[in-house]
């Protein structure tokens, strides 16, 4: 008998957590198709079309900017339509850019044409990014309640790396196997099956309220979207330069450094989902910043591969709910009306700190070391942990207070 209850909520975490996949599903089927082409795409640009590797560079920054860009109306059409049809758009955007990768590869005699056709899918493929990602959050929250906002926030954020994670290798496995036709085919398949099981569902409507501005949005949410830039710049540096920081050591395992990273911010969305609800977001996101900020200043000063593993474990570890703890307070500070608007605003600043990061950092590098740019990462972390500190003495965490009346 004593076991009931425990089993009851067992269950009830597991519904509510069938419920969330049943949604951000579709946000691994648009991050499978980015990640599916991603090593493909620069050396059919490169050696294929005959391009030089700046271009190759281009076809792939083309994507993340589109994302960039399109954040803000991707939110404001989710508040406005509703966010299923923002996740349809968003997937038919992942369709298109797999329809221009196989006429791409079909002309690629004609390698004007065909880099134009890249580049128009991949900007295609942004949009469909920034639309996905904000639509199943929103959609996710609207079907299973907002005291489960952060809870949505970071099954997405799983499924997205676990995505990309998948899709890299297996992009690279088919190309092998059957060229760009055969993985232009498989992008278009995926991104067929997502609208397919996504347009019986029942839609969510779009709110009636006349939304905020633009501007004002970002007035409220700019705070917290500059502290998941100062935190995103940590996950930059180890994602981009892990490999360059192992060779100016002359130490081998750069890869397995990049594993563990990866496992530490997946783990810790999985051990801790009910931490944001408990804690509130802003406490959470603290020590999320003071456990990043030790992995990279156990990077930065070590002498031993061992040192920077579990510097990259913990660095992965500490920005893992970082993104999921400050969203939960970002969007509350806005009308409910105005919450897509809101996330999508805030996910800008990690998108715009990700773009920034590398250049700065690479030029930091190249006149001082790898080292220092992991030490300056580390003192950003710092003082956006100073900053939290410092919002979370005057403002109350709403996450946490409403779990605690919900409760009483």
């Amino acid at each position: 008998m004593p076991d009931q209850p425990a089993a009851a909520a067992e269950s009830s975490r597991l519904r509510l957590n069938l419920s969330i996949l049943s949604i951000v599903k579709f946000n691994f089927a648009t991050y499978l198709t980015i990640g599916l082409p991603l090593a493909v795409l620069p050396g059919f640009v490169h050696d294929g079309l005959g391009y030089s590797a700046f271009w190759a560079g281009v076809v792939i920054s083309l994507q993340y900017l589109a994302t960039l860009i399109s954040r803000p109306h991707a939110g404001r059409y989710a508040d406005s339509w509703g966010p299923k049809k923002v996740v349809v758009l968003g997937l038919v955007g992942s369709l298109i850019s797999g329809l221009c990768i196989l006429l791409s590869a079909l002309l690629a005699g004609q390698t004007i044409l065909s880099l134009a056709l890249l580049c128009l899918g991949r900007i295609l493929l942004g949009v469909g990014q920034s639309f996905c990602g904000t639509g199943t959050s929103l959609w996710g929250v609207a079907k299973v309640g907002s005291l489960h906002i952060g809870r949505v926030i970071s099954w997405n954020g799983i499924v997205t790396y676990g995505a990309m994670a998948i899709g890299a290798p297996l992009g690279v496995m088919i190309f092998r196997h059957g060229g760009l036709l055969l993985l232009s085919a498989v992008i278009i398949a995926i991104s067929l099956l997502a609208i397919v099981l996504a347009l019986p569902r029942a839609a969510v409507k779009g709110s009636k309220a006349k939304p905020l501005p633009f501007r004002a949005v970002l007035g409220k949410v700019y705070g917290f979207g500059l502290l998941l830039a100062m935190g995103s710049a940590g996950f930059g540096v180890i994602a981009t330069f892990i490999t360059l920081f192992y060779r100016e050591k002359g130490w081998d395992g750069a890869a397995f450094a990049l594993t563990l990273f990866s496992a530490a911010f997946v783990g810790a969305r999985l051990l801790f989902p009910n931490a944001i609800n408990k804690q509130g977001g802003l406490r959470v996101a603290s020590l999320c910043f003071a456990i990043e900020a030790a992995g990279l200043f156990m990077v930065a000063a070590s002498f031993d591969p061992w040192m920077a593993k579990l510097g990259a474990f913990l660095t992965g570890a500490g920005f893992s709910l970082v993104f999921p703890a400050i969203g939960v307070v970002a969007v509350k500070v806005v009308p409910q009306q105005n919450q897509g608007s809101a996330l999508a605003t805030y996910t800008a600043f990690m998108d715009l700190s990700l773009g920034i990061t590398g250049p700065i950092a690479g030029f930091i590098m190249s006149y001082a070391g790898v080292s220092l740019v992991y030490l300056l990462a580390a003192l950003l972390v710092c003082f956006a942990l100073f900053c939290t500190l410092r919002m979370l003495k005057h403002q109350p965490d709403d996450a946490a207070d409403e779990v605690h009346r919900s409760s009483s």
